[in-house]
């Protein structure tokens, strides 16, 4: 029986889908892992009542290490609060301050200026920030951007984006922060700093954009599992 069960929280919306291709590549590699359903279309739904869905996810499993994507990075600290976890990993994760909502979180780091400055950098006109092929999907395999579109948009409440993040400081727990080098929403050079300043962390890269499990699944497995080896073993 594996000894580590990954624990993957998803993103905006909820959606364990988002998962669905690092999951195989994980338990390939001999260890568990559980995508996590949210409840982000339920606008009573709040920053508690998503981290009781991955402590319900998490169960009696031991050797837990939290994957937490994008909007992810509110609910993940809250979770290690409750249950014992072995190691979380941010990756293109949103990284909140003592009582700063979901809302503020984006003017008060500047995420916009950052992608715009980002966009022109890259040859995109500031416009592409409305599209969310070009933001989101431009290095998603045209069959899994077919299913992601298929499948529809999940829906996000906007509830838990107006509660302040209820924690005092950020848990004692091993953190590491993985950076997708081509994320278009939350550009690399704009993770590298927030993990700095926030974190006092040096983050990491990977290839890939924003949706990195969608579009180099494999390859975000076996990263996972170097920091498994290099910081719970």
């Amino acid at each position: 029986m594996p000894n580590t069960t990954y624990i993957l929280i998803p993103g905006a919306g909820g959606d364990p889908w988002y998962w669905h291709l690092v999951v195989p590549a994980l338990r390939e590699l001999g260890q568990d892992a559980v995508a996590v359903s949210l409840p982000a279309g339920d606008g009573a739904a709040g920053w508690k009542e998503y981290a009781d869905s991955v402590v319900d996810a998490i169960s009696d499993r031991s050797g837990v290490i939290l994957v937490a994507q994008s909007l992810a990075g509110f609910t993940a600290p809250l979770v290690c609060e409750r249950v014992r976890v072995d190691l979380m990993v941010l990756l293109n994760a949103m990284i909140p301050l003592p009582g700063e909502t979901g809302s503020d979180w984006w003017s008060n780091t500047g995420q916009r200026d950052a992608m715009l400055a980002h966009l022109i950098a890259v040859g995109l006109a500031p416009e592409a920030a409305e599209d969310d092929v070009s933001i989101y999907f431009h290095d998603v395999p045209v069959g899994v951007l077919d299913e992601a579109f298929a499948r529809g948009e999940p829906k996000q409440s906007w509830t838990p984006m107006t509660q302040p993040w209820p924690l005092e400081a950020w848990p004692d727990i091993a953190t590491r922060v993985l950076v997708g080098r081509d994320d278009r929403l939350f550009p690399a050079s704009f993770q590298h700093k927030i993990a700095r300043e926030r974190l006092g962390i040096a983050a990491q890269e990977i290839q890939g954009g924003h949706l990195v499990a969608l579009s180099n699944p494999r390859e975000l497995a076996k990263q996972l599992e170097e920091f498994r080896v290099s910081d719970v073993i």
